[in-house]
């Protein structure tokens, strides 16, 4: 940790003067050991139509696949942001992939819930007929999001009508991971949050009306300090799945705001409470089957 100090502090230092997000910061410092990166390997046409794939060393036919959808509401992000999420599980053992998506203005919804499903399409078929560094098998599959991805991935594990348009339904998932997650939003408030989702498919913009019980088990994850989503929507959709009999865990942490929801699966530096990604790494390892 000695050596390791005055490297970290140096980084600190320009991403301060340079004014670095907590993910940049977050990456500069993220170990590229032990894992394989492939960048860009293409789901649909376009310049956001495509997703980076994270393969721990080792990697066998039956390895379980994470997808990983970004946050940035609706409007933002990419997954250029997030080489420290595919390394934290990648060095617990799982493959990750992680897509970019169309963002508004150049869509509404639910034209990136419907890129989110296209995404997992194209990881499904790498699994099975593997890819760079992916042996071809039988890959347990798992979607997990963040924020605003994880509405989306949410939608693409309890609204089945997007798995079935590409081939898949939601028994071919084993389990679904949301971080600080939008699932009960209505009414809307904000002019912004209106364009995005137009008033002709904004009841269907909500997971928490998909709920019927037989889901893959859920892990829902939100902060108590959390002011950009309300830890009540993370409530509000762990209640509908038990209400219906379906299977969910949920872990609300005080102090932990929206940031801290994902860089907490930071290892070089977590930002937030280590006992979130060894919450998610437990589920992962359960579920996978």
């Amino acid at each position: 940790m000695s050596r390791f100090l005055p490297r970290l502090l140096g980084l600190v230092s320009l991403c301060v003067l340079a004014g670095c997000s907590a993910p940049a910061f977050l990456n500069a410092v993220t170990s590229r050991a032990g894992f394989e990166t492939v960048r860009d390997l293409r789901y649909a046409p376009g310049e956001r139509g495509t997703y980076d794939l994270y393969v721990p060393d080792g990697a066998s036919a039956r390895t379980p696949i994470v997808v990983f959808v970004h946050g940035g509401s609706w409007d933002g992000g990419s997954k250029a942001l997030y080489p420290f999420v595919g390394q934290s599980l990648a060095s617990a053992g799982f493959v990750v992939a992680i897509p970019n998506y169309r963002i508004y203005p150049q869509v509404t919804f639910p034209g990136f819930v419907d890129d989110g499903a296209s995404a997992v399409a194209a990881v499904a078929k790498l699994g099975r007929d593997g890819g760079p560094g992916l042996p071809a098998g039988r890959h347990p599959l798992f979607l997990m999001g963040h924020s605003a991805g994880a509405q989306i991935a949410a939608l693409l594990a309890f609204d089945e009508r997007y798995l079935r348009r590409v081939g898949l339904n939601a028994r071919d998932l084993s389990g679904f991971v949301g971080l600080a997650g939008p699932y009960d939003f209505l009414p809307i408030q904000e002019e912004r949050y209106k364009r995005i989702f137009p008033a002709a498919t904004r009841e269907a913009s909500q997971p928490v009306r998909f709920v019927d019980g037989r889901e893959p088990p859920a892990l829902l994850i939100s902060g108590l300090a959390d002011t950009t989503v309300n830890p009540e929507e993370t409530r509000s959709m762990a209640r509908a799945i038990v209400a219906r009999g379906g299977r969910v865990e949920t872990r609300y942490y005080p102090g932990l705001d929206h940031v801290g929801a994902v860089s907490s699966l930071a290892t070089a530096l977590p930002l937030g409470n280590p006992d979130l990604r060894d919450t998610v790494i437990r589920f992962l390892k359960a579920h996978a089957r």
